[in-house]
């Protein structure tokens, strides 16, 4: 589990890599927004996050006055820093085709796949309404697909079939095969974890 300091560490770095970039660059590649000549508009499920420059610095653009977790703020800032791919490509894959993520299979497993069972399981029906909230739209997979865009270029699918008394609810989350050129492994463990908790905590 990481500790507080490696968050911070690389944090430091993600900034470091994009002091270097012009905000039109970094816009382009992310699909964010550039409000103001020194503030990035960046989206992230359904937060919406004013970023400063040059320091990179976070404001929750509707609660100003909470503070970002630096969890999220790291993920963000990996994003605008690593993607590298124009646009999705249309291809799902698992999260063990990703190159590199069989070392991070089992907290992938824990952070997303075991929660997403856990919580909805048994209530799909309040999956597809937290899922809504998100943009999320349904697809015709498992006993309910859900696909979700948590930041503007980075696609995922949720699939659960639901359990019976014979049989336990399964899970799967799919990623387009361009995540490989923003994300590293163990932030798209980090990614369908936080896109997991957020619809349990939108479903309550």
């Amino acid at each position: 589990m990481p500790r507080i300091d490696d968050y911070i560490a690389s944090r430091n770095l993600a900034v470091t890599r994009l002091a270097a970039d012009a905000p039109e660059a970094i816009c382009a590649r992310t699909g964010f927004l550039q409000e103001t000549p020194r503030t990035l508009t960046a989206s992230f499920l359904d937060r919406t996050y004013r970023i400063g420059l040059p320091d990179f610095s976070f404001e929750d653009r509707d609660t100003p006055e909470k503070e970002v977790p630096i969890q999220e703020q790291v993920l963000i800032l990996h994003y605008m820093a690593g993607s590298q791919a124009d646009a999705p490509v249309g291809q799902w894959i698992s999260y063990r085709e990703i190159p590199g993520a069989s070392f991070y299979y089992s907290a992938f497993v824990k952070r997303a796949v075991d929660p997403l069972k856990k919580v909805f399981g048994g209530n799909l029906p309040g999956l597809k309404k937290a899922a809504e909230r998100l943009g999320g739209i349904e697809i015709g997979e498992g006993d309910l697909g859900i696909e979700l865009h948590p930041f503007p270029k980075v696609p995922l699918r949720l699939i659960l079939w639901s359990g019976d008394e014979e049989f336990a609810p399964e899970a799967n989350i799919v990623f387009d095969k361009s995540i490989g050129a923003v994300f590293s492994p163990e932030d798209v463990a980090w990614l369908a974890g936080m896109v997991v908790y957020r619809l349990a905590a939108l479903s309550r």
